[in-house]
C-alpha cells in the first residue's frame, strides 16, 4: 500500500541533505483527493528546517520531504504519517456519500 525511502541527497540543494519520498496508493482518485485536501492545510511548523511537497498522481498520494537534519526529517515524517493514518481511517470508515444514500 505504501512505500518510503530516505537517504542523504546533496542534490536537494545546499543544507537540505536529508530527504524522504513516500507514496500511498488509495485505489481511488476520490479517496486520494480527500486525503490530499485534508492534509494540505497542515503546514510545516519549521519551514526553514523541513520542506514537504505533496502531489496527486491518479489514486496515489506522493509526498517528498527534505530537511536540514535527520531529526527534523524523522519528526516531520512521523507526525505526517500519524495524521495521514487518521484521515485514511476516517475515509475508510465513513467513505464518500453516494447520491442514492441521500434519497
Amino acid at each position: 500500500m505504501s512505500a518510503a525511502s530516505a537517504a542523504p541527497a546533496p542534490s536537494s540543494g545546499p543544507g537540505w541533505d536529508f530527504t524522504c519520498n513516500y507514496e500511498v496508493d488509495y485505489g481511488s482518485e476520490e479517496h486520494a483527493s480527500i486525503v490530499y485536501k485534508t492534509l494540505a492545510v497542515d503546514k510545516e511548523l519549521q519551514p526553514d528546517k523541513v520542506k514537504r511537497e505533496m502531489t496527486l498522481s491518479g489514486s496515489k498520494l506522493v509526498v517528498h520531504f527534505a530537511a536540514v537534519e535527520a531529526r527534523f526529517l524523522r519528526a516531520s515524517f512521523s507526525a505526517f504519517v500519524d495524521l495521514m493514518v487518521l484521515v485514511t481511517k476516517l475515509v475508510e470508515e465513513y467513505g464518500v456519500a453516494k447520491d442514492e444514500e441521500h434519497s
